[in-house]
């Protein structure tokens, strides 16, 4: 039996080894409260959580299957997965949204530690009124809350095969549709256009959605990659990112290609292989038992080496998964050992000139032997489209 995409087994042994590491830190249960937590545990996919009114609530016990405390109209959605406990109440209930309703639930399960963890600290956050979480604390008898963030983030950073299949559908989606991009894109188009085609070609390809594409484009370089696309019309000369995330069966995938229109300078040229470089010396460092860290100075350098003035990024780099951006983050100080099944990507960036950046991505998962390319790698020299 499959249920949204992942065989039950699947949300077993997440279960599992969630209660492993509450074992570990002597927690009686985990309070979650956000669309990818809870999606990783039941299997419960909607779009209904772009709608910021009503609250939904996981609580995963010490021992046994995770207990579901949502609105109502969410239930029949939730018996299709393998959850079988669910609570429900009528939403929006400013007065009280669920909060006795989720209080009654932990307050009823086995006090041996007295601590529910939940996700308060890092890369994270609630779901919920602060007020209705400071409300449940109070409701909560003989428990306190502690901080779970990192412990999470870690579970969900090791994927299964069957996540890592899913991602790299996505890439798949993703190269397909920027290996388009020449057949389609001209100068007098503008960003808008050439994005809109892209995103047409991906959902053609097989994507569900395409949540995150964004372009900049100017004169023989870029100085911003995330505020486009927008109405700028792409002109000779003309060097154009553009960065993109398809979702297929609800996993991410996230890298850019750079294209230059008529031609390009000796410089730019330079600084594209040079990152391309950068990509490489990234590939070959990660592996089980390097860190992030290890990743990041192995691109830097070749950055720096490079004339490299800074990274106005802030790292090269993160995990992927449900979401397009996860924990961990490659940088100079992050240091998290990788392991095989972590799926991350490999982003260096660089200011090379006064408003100029060349940034550059690809996503790769660690392997018991070194690391594997998700996404098809990137034309060795810029392309230029004529």
């Amino acid at each position: 039996m499959r249920e949204f995409g992942f065989a039950v087994q699947e949300f077993e042994e997440r279960t599992t080894r969630l209660q492993k590491v509450m074992r570990e830190k002597e927690l009686d249960a985990v309070f979650l409260t956000t669309e990818p937590n809870i999606r990783y545990f039941t299997g419960y996919y909607t779009q209904f959580w772009e709608s910021p009114t009503r609250p939904w609530f996981l609580v995963v016990p010490a021992e046994g299957k995770p207990v579901a405390v949502i609105p109502g109209i969410g239930e029949s959605g939730m018996r299709g997965t393998w959850i079988d406990d669910i609570r429900t109440w009528s939403s929006p209930a400013p007065e009280d949204d669920g909060i006795s309703l989720v209080a009654g639930v932990i307050n009823a399960l086995p006090s041996r530690f007295g601590k529910i963890g939940a996700t308060l600290g890092l890369q994270s956050y609630l779901r919920m009124p602060t007020a209705d979480y400071m409300t449940l604390c109070s409701k909560v008898t003989g428990k306190e809350f502690v901080d779970i963030a990192e412990d999470m983030h870690y579970l969900r950073s090791v994927k299964s095969p069957a996540e890592i299949a899913k991602i790299r559908k996505a890439c798949e989606i993703t190269n397909d549709a920027f290996d388009a991009i020449p057949s389609h894109a001209r100068v007098g188009q503008t960003e808008r256009e050439i994005c809109k085609q892209m995103r047409i070609n991906m959902l053609n390809g097989g994507a569900e959605f395409v949540k995150y594409l964004i372009s900049g484009s100017g004169p023989d370089g870029y100085k911003s990659i995330i505020m486009g696309p927008t109405s700028r019309e792409i002109e000779d000369g003309d060097v154009l990112i553009i960065d993109t995330g398809a979702v297929y069966d609800g996993y991410f995938s996230d890298f850019d290609r750079n294209f230059a229109f008529g031609n390009c300078s000796d410089e730019t040229k330079r600084v594209y292989d040079c990152v391309y470089e950068a990509t490489t010396a990234g590939f070959n460092a990660a592996r089980p038992g390097a860190t992030t860290t290890d990743v990041y100075n192995a691109m830097w350098s070749i950055m720096e080496a490079g004339g490299a003035l800074g990274n106005g990024v802030g790292r090269l780099g993160h995990g992927l998964g449900i979401q397009l951006t996860e924990w961990p983050s490659n940088t100079a100080t992050d240091n998290t050992p990788l392991e095989a099944g972590m799926v991350i990507t490999l982003e260096p960036g660089m200011t090379y000139a006064d408003g100029k950046e060349m940034v550059h991505e690809e996503n790769i998962v660690i392997t018991e032997n070194g690391a594997e390319w998700l996404s098809r790698r990137a034309s060795e020299h810029i392309t230029i489209i004529t």
